[in-house]
């Protein structure tokens, strides 16, 4: 099958890219008006927690591929794709067509736990796509519908396999915003979860970078658990992210990857690999453990595996399936819809080629934003890996942080992070018909996330408008 973005619907015409229709001030009163009703009531009525819609004053209300169309009449390129849940964006045709389907055929939309014909070949597809190594033995636990469920699912589970009660996580790292999720996430106060340092090169907590601050990273991991004196006995598991999302786009190095298997191997430590935002494609390869070449003891995936339905699982090696009936429960475990949708979408991934496409044309806009930073010194870094990219605003006008050893400095001292630039960074994307997310320690990265589906004109389209923006929003900044 040919690698094509479907035609899209009205919203916009083939795989050509609508430019952004007008401000909303010139749009017809009575759009303008709902559009503004909307957003008046969400505020009134709406938790103080929420989140995109504060930076993100759109209100959707038709979607295809890469662009939504607002309540106001606008159009824009959606680069948020759900935080990564769209791998094939709004309303494919596949995903439409498995929902129409089960909905057509009078199947119970809520069953539990049970087996379905849906579920199997759910099941069946998902566990055609995993590692090896671990599909030959897995054993899978449907869990709630989000992935913050799934990762209490795995911690639970390797306590319960291993009987120990500590955890291994790192800086920086995401899993979600539950009790247990939230202890193993970069921000937690916790004293069950021991930190270890992800390297990185750009804020290289050793002040090396590249591969001497991974081997570093590595040997701090080693010595923790080796050191009887060291305060940290030894963990029931250890959780990472190959790539860190919301962290701030930190990809982890392959070999790095490669000595943390090692090192949980060789000590009995189950290794978990947090997938949420990285799996179906997004990376460049099916799965971003698939890069390093490891296979880990336990998976945790959501997101994109649902088709953009609510739906989060995890994968495990058999020998650790040793918890009791009940020990993980949850009312929404069998999602028909989700899992219909979800078979469908990582059929189309696979036999499209969508993730090697993803790692194609992610590589060729890291080259062009790369580019781009040459010319922009509010650019400290621009990283990524496939359709999954991070572009960290410095401010250009401050001395870099950090050591002052030239004898220990590999790479180039960082920048103070720039937040307030990338705020209207944001701004300025979303006025020119673009949505983007912020993340990274002090929301000062610009993240995008497109659908596996961009086309090469849609790409240009985005990094067109992500540099008009950045260069207004610098020169306002810098004044």
């Amino acid at each position: 099958m040919a690698v094509t973005e479907p035609a899209p619907a009205p919203v916009s015409a083939g795989n050509s890219v609508t430019p952004p229709a007008p401000h909303p001030a010139t749009q017809p009163e009575s759009h303008t008006t709902a559009h503004e009703g909307i957003l008046r009531r969400q505020s009134a009525r709406e938790s103080a927690a929420r989140t995109y819609a504060r930076a993100l004053p759109i209100v959707p209300v038709r979607a295809r591929g890469l662009t939504i169309e607002g309540a106001d009449g606008r159009r824009y390129l959606d680069c948020l794709s759900g935080a990564g849940t769209l791998a094939l964006g709004h309303n494919h045709p596949v995903v439409l067509e498995a929902i129409r389907k089960v909905l057509d055929s009078g199947a119970p939309l809520h069953v539990l736990d049970l087996a379905t014909p849906v579920k199997d070949a759910f099941t069946t597809e998902l566990f055609h796509t995993l590692p090896r190594g671990l599909a030959d033995r897995a054993r899978i636990q449907f869990c709630g519908p989000a992935g913050t469920d799934a990762v209490e699912a795995a911690l639970k589970l390797v306590r319960a396999a291993t009987g120990r009660d500590g955890m291994l996580a790192f800086t920086g790292a995401y899993h979600g915003m539950t009790a247990g999720a939230l202890e193993a996430s970069g921000g937690a106060s916790s004293n069950r979860v021991a930190r270890l340092p992800y390297p990185q090169d750009y804020r290289c907590p050793f002040g090396l970078g590249g591969a001497r601050g991974a081997e570093l990273s590595a040997r701090w991991t080693e010595n923790l658990l080796d050191d009887t004196k060291s305060g940290v006995p030894t963990p029931a598991g250890m959780i990472l992210e190959p790539v860190q999302g919301e962290g701030g786009v930190y990809p982890a190095p392959d070999a790095w990857l490669r000595r943390m298997r090692e090192i949980t191997a060789g000590r009995g430590i189950p290794l978990i690999a947090d997938e949420v935002q990285t799996g179906v494609g997004r990376t460049g390869a099916f799965w971003a453990v698939e890069h390093s070449g490891i296979v880990p003891d336990v998976m945790v995936l959501s997101k994109a595996i649902g088709g953009s339905l609510p739906l989060a699982v995890v994968v495990y090696r058999d020998d650790l399936d040793v918890w009791p009936p009940g020990a993980h429960a949850g009312t929404f475990r069998g999602n028909q819809l989700a899992m219909a949708a979800g078979a469908a979408t990582l059929a189309y991934v696979r036999e499209n080629g969508l993730a090697e496409r993803a790692g194609t044309l992610g590589a060729h806009m890291l080259a062009q934003l790369r580019s781009l930073a040459a010319h922009h010194p509010c650019i400290g870094e621009v990283r990524g890996r496939g359709l999954m990219i991070g572009v960290e605003l410095v401010d250009p006008t401050s001395e870099p942080s950090g050591s002052s050893s030239p004898e220990l400095a590999v790479t180039a001292q960082p920048r103070p992070p720039a937040p307030e630039l990338a705020a209207a960074v944001q701004r300025e994307c979303l006025h020119r018909g673009l949505i983007v997310e912020l993340g990274g320690r002090h929301s000062s990265v610009v993240r995008l996330l497109p659908p596996l589906t961009l086309t090469d004109e849609q790409a240009a389209a985005v990094l067109d408008r992500l540099a008009d923006a950045l260069t207004t929003a610098a020169r306002a900044h810098h004044r």
